[in-house]
């Protein structure tokens, strides 16, 4: 097993890995920002090392943190999720330098990063993919002449990565030659290519993914699935495990089908396999995560198994231990990403200094969170500051104890998307299990919730305005 361990991430994922570091006995080394010089994670690990020069450019310079890994003396490097997780270089520099990258090989990473490859790749595998191109396209000419071929509504993807970057959908050719080169121009600003292809698109599917580990010894099994439908701007905000639409015959061959997707990779340590799911219950391949997911939280709760620890292990070069028939789905699962964003304002984000902060808490409740009261949220990250995580017996109890857990939790000094997940959690829609990933789109109606007014506030003003009439 590893002696020391750097993460090369910031915020909550980075508290998580530390948390799993801590319970191997394996001693941590964070990295920071000056921004983020006060945050939890920093406090956490064993050692912590100022990165620079700026918010950002510290997390992404590959060759100075593997430089300073070599110099703190560390056996491993934890990528986390986002800035390098999913970067070939970054894997390929640490297997040069001797230092074990915590995640897949780096061609592995390779591979399924390029979208088009692993199209490729999974067609080969006989894994069900959409319809789409069978290569980049040149032009927005060769988009119009293949769309026109395939039948509109269609989806411009980046072939460089996903996140909802570098994707447009387009109905008819008009939208399609007015979005080609925004989604281009997205790619190049998000990954550093503009190159795109086009997939047709399916119209209200499920966004359905399994999760993955892949041992160094030809093992791999998956662990269930997530419903990740609840999005906005392509971006996921509600996830669930089970998924209410899965039977157990469409699990177990979708189930093999993730698995047989990650053997045509040649994959190890833990990955996620995307599929989209249609009225009809089709499901096609959508892309391979190639790191531990945001999500990966509720697949935990309801299967018992710490997918961190399971990471490391499995880099440390220990089998899985653990059989396809040992996982065992109990329950039901949710989590709530809750973000710094104004959902009123095109969840627009919003940082600013945290006032109050106080989480919920209760049977089946789990907070994996990076902020608290005073701390000031930076403008230079992703928005999300914590994930709320509830567990149920079953689908009723976990939507009642989510709402109940939203209702407990106070973060003020910033808007955040707690009023409008709270308001979700109503819905009947929602609570029968009636969406897709065109839910927030047509559920516009949702924004209709009232601010919430800090009685503390309200009384400091109240005091402040008979302060001034008195000229006190």
């Amino acid at each position: 097993m590893f002696k020391k361990v750097l993460v090369a991430n910031r915020g909550e994922i980075a508290s998580r890995v530390i948390r799993a570091c801590k319970e191997l006995g394996i001693a941590t080394v964070a990295i920071y920002s000056e921004p983020d010089a006060t945050s939890l994670y920093v406090k956490k690990a064993d050692e912590s090392y100022l990165v620079g020069p700026g918010p950002i450019e510290g997390y992404l310079n590959i060759h100075r943190i593997v430089d300073l890994a070599l110099k703190v003396g560390v056996d491993a490097i934890h990528p986390g999720y986002g800035f390098l997780s999913e970067k070939p270089s970054f894997a390929e520099l640490c297997e040069k330098k001797g230092i074990t990258f915590i995640g897949p090989s780096s061609q592995a990473i390779a591979n399924m990063g390029d979208k088009v490859m692993a199209r490729k790749m999974m067609k080969k595998a006989e894994v069900p993919i959409v319809p789409g191109t069978e290569g980049s396209l040149k032009d927005a000419e060769e988009a119009r002449i293949f769309a026109k071929g395939i039948g509109y509504p269609v989806m411009i993807k980046a072939s460089g990565g996903g996140g909802g970057r570098g994707l447009r959908i387009a109905k008819d050719e008009k939208e399609l030659m007015k979005n080609f080169e925004i989604a281009q121009s997205e790619s190049k600003a998000a990954f550093g290519v503009s190159d795109v292809f086009i997939e047709r698109y399916i119209e209200r599917p499920h966004h359905i993914e399994f999760q993955i580990l892949a041992d160094k010894h030809g093992n791999i099994i998956h662990l269930g699935e997530r419903d990740c439908s609840i999005q906005r701007r392509h971006q996921k905000l509600i996830e669930i495990a089970p998924s209410l639409i899965l039977d157990a015959g469409l699990r177990e061959k979708m189930g093999q089908a993730a698995v047989k997707a990650a053997r045509a990779a040649n994959y190890t340590n833990a990955g996620t396999v995307e599929f989209l799911v249609d009225d009809k219950r089709n499901f096609y391949f959508l892309e391979m995560n190639t790191r531990i997911q945001v999500e990966h939280t509720i697949t935990e709760e309801v299967t018992g198994i710490d997918l961190v620890k399971k990471q490391i292990e499995i880099a440390a070069g220990k089998p899985l231990g653990i059989k396809q028939d040992d996982i065992k789905i109990r329950g039901f699962a949710m989590e709530c990403r809750i973000c710094a964003e104004d959902p009123k304002n095109n969840f627009r984000p919003n940082g600013g200094r945290v006032t109050a902060y106080y989480s919920p808490g209760g049977i089946g409740v789990r907070i994996d969170g990076a902020i608290y009261k005073d701390y000031i949220i930076p403008d230079y990250y992703d928005s999300m500051v914590a994930k709320l995580v509830v567990r149920g017996m079953d689908w009723d109890e976990v939507c009642s104890r989510m709402h109940r857990s939203l209702d407990e939790f106070v973060i003020r000094g910033v808007k955040t998307t707690i009023p409008f997940l709270r308001k979700i959690m109503n819905d009947p829609d929602f609570r029968s299990g009636n969406f897709d990933t065109g839910y927030i789109d047509r559920k516009q109606d949702m924004l209709d919730y009232a601010e919430y007014e800090d009685p503390i506030d309200k009384v400091a003003a109240i005091s402040a305005a008979i302060a001034a009439y008195h000229g006190f």
